[in-house]
């Protein structure tokens, strides 16, 4: 299990870089351009693209594949919380277990994620599929990995897919690191059981949110450190969406008082 160690710029830059997912990256984001090479030379619609008749198309671009970073909690990188009790759950603020109990603060935010079938047009549910969903918190640390919540697992949560495909976790709207730009990580699971059993993925990827969002939600108290980090990015700057997001930017509704909602569709 690799903690963050010194201070936290070096902390930051230390996730900024196994972020970048060094071996896996490349074969990934490699991947990522010949799919994109591939649909444009065939005319291979995106997500919500349809026939001019109405119908759904036969294929459609499945999510792009990301590197799960250093902090995944799934066995591959030291700690596994899949196989703890409890980690199937909805509302992800708290910990769960045996773990010290804390609880993330920040202005509330529900995510919604709709796991679809790429080969079917993105017309077909994945029912009774599974989630698993981590990310930051507002001081931009993860939980298990980071020091000083190294005890905790909040923030960490899987979902079965109901008849639509959807999973729907409460949560608080991640900070913003040194060099990442604002993202939330998950990969799908063929099963519920295979999830906590932590094996078969069928994909991982990132979500992305909207810089007005961020900067609106960053002027807010708490997320003082995620001005500047934001000041410094950009989604095309950035070491994961630099080479396209359209795909992976979540639709925002909301507001700080009355928390916002993040919708992504993810087909598979």
């Amino acid at each position: 299990m690799r903690d963050h160690q010194g201070h936290e710029a070096h902390e930051a830059h230390e996730a900024h870089e196994h972020d970048r997912g060094l071996s896996h990256d490349l074969p990934v984001l490699a991947r990522r351009r010949m799919i994109r090479l591939m649909a444009g030379a065939a005319l291979v619609p995106l997500v919500g693209c349809s026939a001019e008749d109405g119908s759904t198309d036969s294929a459609c671009a499945t999510i792009p594949e990301e590197t799960a970073g250093p902090y995944p909690g799934d066995g591959s990188n030291g700690v596994n919380v899949l196989k703890e009790s409890g980690v199937v759950r909805g509302d992800l603020r708290r910990s769960f277990g045996d773990s010290a109990g804390g609880t993330a603060e920040g202005v509330p935010l529900t995510v919604t994620l709709t796991v679809v079938d790429a080969d079917s047009g993105c017309g077909t549910p994945r029912k009774g599929a599974a989630v698993y969903l981590w990310h930051c918190d507002r001081e931009g640390r993860y939980s298990l990995y980071t020091e000083g919540v190294t005890g905790e697992n909040y923030l960490r949560g899987v979902q079965e897919t109901d008849e639509r495909g959807q999973v729907t976790f409460t949560s608080v709207f991640p900070g913003c690191y040194t060099g990442r730009w604002p993202h939330i990580h998950f990969e799908v699971y063929g099963s519920l059981a295979d999830a906590t059993a932590a094996t078969d993925i069928t994909s991982t990827s990132q979500l992305a949110f909207p810089k007005d969002v961020c900067d609106t939600v960053y002027a807010t108290e708490g997320y003082e450190a995620s001005v500047s980090n934001l000041g410094s990015l950009s989604l095309e700057s950035d070491s994961i969406f630099s080479d396209g997001y359209d795909r992976q930017l979540a639709t925002m509704k909301g507001s700080v008082d009355a928390g916002y909602t993040a919708t992504l569709t993810v087909p598979v």
